[in-house]
């Protein structure tokens, strides 16, 4: 039987999670990708914490982003989600992808997030 996009995307982000951690210095960014928004965390995984956080329904990008399902929002997401981390003081992060290709939306929150100031 053949397994679904779902199962293969879990499966994916639990083989990804199992090389992955945050650390307090260099936290994990975690990207969670749904049909209609795109939401990003910055995560301690040692105090089980979240630093800091971004999403298409933000309302400082409610305005900005007409569709949340589209790379130019994705790409808004990562640009603020870097303008918090550096004003919290971090700089570099471990980039987990969520099980999803690095393709697209994620590729792009990925490329503003790293033009925003942030190391991955």
């Amino acid at each position: 039987m053949k397994a679904s996009r779902k199962e293969l995307t879990r499966r994916r982000h639990a083989r990804i999670r199992r090389a992955l951690a945050g650390t307090s210095d260099r936290p994990r960014m975690a990207v969670f990708r749904s049909r209609e928004n795109i939401y990003v965390q910055v995560i301690d995984d040692t105090t089980h914490s979240t630093l800091v956080s971004a999403s298409t329904v933000d309302p400082e990008l409610r305005d900005k982003v007409e569709n949340g399902a589209n790379c130019a929002a994705a790409s808004e997401v990562g640009k603020l989600v870097a303008q918090r981390a550096l004003a919290k003081g971090i700089q570099q992060v471990v980039f987990d992808r969520g099980g999803n290709l690095y393709h697209g939306r994620v590729a792009a929150l990925a490329d503003a997030a790293r033009e925003g100031g942030l190391d991955f």
